[in-house]
Formats: C-alpha cells, structure tokens, sequence
C-alpha cells in the first residue's frame, strides 16, 4: 500500500497531500547588460498554504497564481501589484493549477485536476462563466501557448514525462521530447518555447523548441539543483539553486554568475519557481513559508 501511495502521488504531483506550503515573493528587478539586482521583496501571499506558479500578465499589473482554499482545494488567483489587491479567479469544487493567459487574453488556460485523478486542459473565461475543457485525453501537467490554437504541453507518461506539441485546431498531437521537466517557458523575442530536458548521467539541460521549424536544440546546461528558469527581456536566464538566484546567457561559454540580492535573505528559503514580467522590473519567486 506504501509503494501505490508513493507511486500515485509520482504520477500526480499536483495531489493536495502532496503540495508544500509556499509564498509568492515579488521583487523589482532592474537588469543591465549582463548585471541583474533584485531588491525590495515582498510577500504578496502572507497566509499559510500552498501559493505557487506565479504567471504575469503580459500588459497589466496582475500575477496569477495557484492558491489552496479552506476546502483543501486549489483555485486561480491574481495579485495586482499597483494597487496591493489581491482577488479570486475560480471558486469551484474542482482543482486547478497552472494558471496562464491564452493568446487572446480573455481567458486563463490552466489544469482542470478532477477527483478520479484526471487532469485536463481548460480555460475559464476572464469575464467570469463557466470553463471550456480543451484537452481530456491526455494527463497535463503544464503547457505553454504558441499562438491560439498550438501549444506544447508536459505530459505525465510512463516510462518519462513527454513533451506534446499539440494543435487544437486539427486535433493532432505529436511527442517531441520525453525525460523533460516542468518548466515550459516562451523565450522573449523568439519565435521559440524553452523547456527543461533530463540527460541519462541526470543533469538538465536548457534546451530551445522553434516553434517554426518544429527543431529542437540545446541552449545552455541547467543551474545545478534546479529545473526551472525564467528568461529576461535582453536574454538572460535567471535559475535558483534553492539558496541564491543565478543569471547566464545562452550558449556554452556562458556561465551561472549570482545575481545581487537586496533585502531579506529569508525570502529565498528553498526557492523554486520564477517569472518574469513582461517590462522585466519584477521577478516572482516561489519560495518555502
């Protein structure tokens, strides 16, 4: 019974039992040229449970986010960091993480978890209403939108977690890569999506899909003890170790350098999960209550 709990809970990793308690601190951020400071944290999410996947809004001052309910179940949230609000997406009965602002804006694509373990993709409308379910035969994880109707999308899979490059419009879904990680970022600028791939000795690699030509090549090796990055406007890639965040550009004479920190050092405890806004003067970073 042990193994089977272990097991499921491998497959889903999104189950409540599983989720840590974590905050969402936000810093200013200020980059030039291959130089990145980060001062005046702050905690946009000061209650006890899981805050998590931070997702800005490419033109207003919102970050989405993933935050456990009284129930016990996880409901979309945003944080307006101009007016210091924070307000409810979704209050349903199911579980939803992963919140991300499709192409046109008027809805949030994100993970629809239901009680039998399934997890979809769905969107809820901004305006408020009822979701539109957009992928029910494969179990998501993540996803990423490369126009309105194609995305990329992390797959939990046996053997390995498989990247799906995936067109509504037609319904054809292809894997691309498999061993990949949870990171599925659109790099700025590019007509390309970065994600996480693990290598059989078990190091990451930072590898770049083209989201023209379908080619997939390797951009940089990973941070050490980490398998989520975050890209600036100017192409730099910010990743955390847990204890401290680190800049690099892409290509292989680029190397992992500390970015200056200033503020309290207890807002990095564990950090994991970064965003970047789309002015790259904010940096969400997930980290340990």
């Amino acid at each position: 019974m042990k193994k089977l709990i272990a097991f499921c809970c491998c497959l889903a990793p999104f189950l409540a039992a599983a989720q840590p308690n974590t905050d969402i601190y936000l810093f200013d951020l200020a980059v030039k040229g291959t130089k990145v400071v980060l001062s005046k944290p702050l905690n946009i999410t000061p209650h006890v449970g899981y805050d998590n996947q931070p997702f800005f809004h490419p033109t207003q001052p919102l970050v989405y986010y993933t935050a456990v309910a009284d129930s016990g179940r996880t409901d979309l949230r945003a944080y307006n960091y101009q007016s210091a609000q924070s307000q409810a997406i979704t209050t349903t009965r199911e579980r939803e993480f992963s919140p991300t602002l499709t192409e046109d804006q008027q809805f949030l694509s994100c993970i629809i978890q239901r009680d039998n373990g399934n997890q979809d993709l769905g969107q809820y409308p901004l305006a408020g209403g009822p979701p539109t379910v957009l992928i029910d035969n494969l179990k998501v994880g993540y996803h990423a939108w490369i126009d309105r109707t194609r995305l990329l999308l992390f797959v939990l899979a046996t053997p390995v977690n498989a990247l799906h490059y995936h067109d509504l419009a037609t319904g054809r879904d292809t894997v691309v890569a498999r061993n990949i990680g949870r990171s599925i970022k659109r790099i700025p600028n590019q007509a390309a999506i970065s994600f996480m791939q693990q290598t059989p000795e078990g190091t990451w690699l930072i590898q770049r899909f083209d989201t023209k030509t379908r080619a997939i090549t390797t951009i940089a090796p990973g941070l050490a003890g980490s398998e989520d990055v975050a890209w600036t406007r100017n192409g730099l890639m910010l990743m955390s170790n847990g204890e401290q965040i680190y800049s690099r550009r892409p290509g292989a004479r680029g190397t992992w350098q500390p970015v200056t920190i200033k503020g309290a050092p207890t807002a990095l405890k564990k950090a994991s999960r970064l965003a970047i806004n789309a002015a790259a003067d904010k940096l969400a970073v997930v980290v340990d209550e």
